[in-house]
């Protein structure tokens, strides 16, 4: 992705996420997205961010843990 480009998560998942080079909508409320439906089962994902790999992890206890 290039400056300026950001990835809109869809309730269909990652498979249908979209590209939009005018930035993200302004007026628009937070995406809500549920945990187990992001995550498809697993208990941890890589979340890429500007080149960089962050690990989301479920602990024992149900805790998020985000690690770079």
């Amino acid at each position: 992705m290039r400056a300026g480009e950001y990835v809109v998560m869809t309730s269909k998942g990652p498979e249908r996420a979209q590209t939009n080079l005018a930035g993200p909508p302004r007026d628009e409320a937070p995406l809500r997205i549920e945990l187990a439906e992001l995550l498809g089962g697993r208990r941890e994902a890589i979340i890429v961010h500007n080149g960089a790999d962050y690990r989301l992890r479920v602990t024992a206890n149900g805790k998020l843990i985000l690690t770079k």
